[in-house]
């Protein structure tokens, strides 16, 4: 029998620059960034979270190939998607794609596309 997942507790990011990425997460996205552990940082958002490592001072030596910018993710918001552009646009961040219609794992999403500061691919969702 394989093992049976019920939900994910947090991802890791691995980020150039801590604060450079609190402030696009929390101005931008909205998440809370809390500090826990030994000086570590994570952001949160719903009963979910970030974990956040830097770069140049990795925590686990296990981890083998933690590189900014190679994220690819999907946040769900209940702001219409085009009030997500507009307020996206009168920050200056650019829109890689979108709004644009997309497969999420509940159905059918409308999404746009942004980077953040370590370009990984950060893309936002309304269930539709």
């Amino acid at each position: 029998m394989p093992i049976s997942i019920t939900r994910l507790d947090h991802l890791v990011l691995t980020v150039r620059d801590i604060e450079a990425t609190r402030k696009f997460y929390e101005d931008v996205l909205g998440m809370e960034m809390r500090g826990f552990g030994d000086g570590r940082f994570a952001l949160h958002f719903g009963n979910q979270k970030l974990n956040l490592h830097e770069a140049d001072h990795p925590i686990d030596p296990n981890v083998r190939h933690a590189t900014p910018g190679s994220a690819d993710l999907c946040f769900i918001t209940e702001t219409p998607i085009d009030e997500v552009a507009s307020q996206l646009t009168a920050l200056n961040i650019p829109i890689i794609t979108g709004p644009g219609e997309r497969t999420g794992a509940q159905g059918p999403l409308l999404s746009v596309y942004v980077y953040d500061p370590d370009e990984n691919l950060i893309e936002i969702a309304n269930c539709i």
